[in-house]
């Protein structure tokens, strides 16, 4: 598969169409020039060059991209690191052409720093809102890894700083160690309190994890949910429910999750009418981009230009939006000058 171009002379569709993406982590989407700067201010000798920090970003399997994650973590340090983060991601989507992205953020993962949820919350809105022009909201991921009693304190702490941009919780983490079901109490007082749900499922795990996503945890949408494709009961459940999934094609070939794209089941859950929207998932960790999914889905899956609009068309559908904004985010990409080719 190849890598993403760095174009040179002019762009093609898959660049000039807007775009809408709602499986985003905002950590692992922090552009590589950004990232360095940090490193630079923190530890100078942790890599040498950009080259070497773009090599850092190559893994072995799930757990290696789990390890090379908390590894990038280690420096943001600061608040003040969290607002410049999230401005550099948001003029990065800007620049790709997203209209909307409802990205996640991950507070606990900073715990040991420090650092409250809320106040990391309010930082990262704060850098967001330095960029007009697109629209980011956040869902906070309760990282699975911490249990279901630090998820709980998580929820309180979000709650409290809802009017940040927060629309709803996801659960990521280490789906592989840590399955769905003990946080069925977290993710029931979630909606309770009037936040959507997603849980990452499908990816780490096989489809049992799906299974419980959706039957237990109730989520409004799946993130991933690529091994569904293991079970094809679970696929007609998919199929007749219309439960959104978060796919994230060439995520799920960087960590191994399928071997090549060719392999990915993203064809076959659209022809099956599977609710699927395309993601980058940790794009500046995945060298991708949504032109890029998109146009290697193209490539490899013969997706036609009228299929890739549906998908866009998808996500904005399967947006935490209110009603009337959601249908706003739809004309607003039909009405774009780079809607057709």
């Amino acid at each position: 598969m190849s890598r993403p171009s760095r174009r040179t002379g002019g762009s093609d569709w898959f660049d000039a169409i807007p775009k809408v993406e709602i499986h985003l982590h905002l950590e692992g989407a922090i552009p590589l020039s950004a990232l360095f700067e940090l490193v630079r201010k923190y530890d100078p000798r942790a890599v040498r060059s950009m080259d070497d920090l773009e090599a850092r970003f190559r893994y072995r399997d799930f757990a290696h991209f789990i390890q090379t994650w908390i590894w990038k973590n280690t420096f943001l340090r600061e608040l003040d690191d969290f607002a410049f983060i999230a401005e550099a991601v948001a003029r990065d989507l800007k620049d790709q052409g997203v209209l909307y992205a409802e990205a996640f953020c991950s507070p606990p993962d900073f715990a040991a720093r420090g650092l409250p949820v809320g106040a990391i919350v309010e930082a990262i809105r704060s850098g967001l809102d330095r960029v007009p022009g697109i629209e980011v909201n956040l869902v906070v991921d309760l990282v699975r890894d911490g249990g279901p009693e630090r998820a709980g304190r998580t929820l309180d702490a979000i709650a409290e700083v809802r009017g940040s941009g927060v629309l709803g919780i996801g659960l990521g983490g280490s789906e592989q160690a840590f399955p769905p079901a003990p946080f069925a109490a977290v993710f029931e007082r979630a909606r309770s309190l009037g936040f959507r749900t997603s849980a990452h499922a499908g990816e780490a795990a096989g489809p049992g994890s799906v299974r419980d996503a959706l039957d237990v945890l109730r989520v409004d949408r799946v993130g991933h949910g690529t091994r569904a494709a293991e079970d094809p009961a679970l696929v007609g459940t998919l199929a007749a429910r219309q439960v959104p999934l978060e796919m994230c094609p060439i995520s799920n070939v960087r960590t191994g999750v399928v071997p090549d794209l060719a392999a990915h089941p993203i064809r076959a859950f659209f022809e099956r009418g599977l609710f699927v929207t395309v993601n980058t998932d940790d794009p500046a960790m995945f060298h991708t981009s949504l032109a890029h999914e998109f146009r290697e889905l193209a490539r490899v899956h013969a997706f036609s230009n009228a299929e890739i609009r549906q998908l866009l068309e998808n996500a904005a559908r399967a947006s935490w939006l209110a009603g009337g904004a959601k249908a706003e985010l739809l004309a607003r990409l039909r009405a774009h000058p780079g809607w057709t080719p």
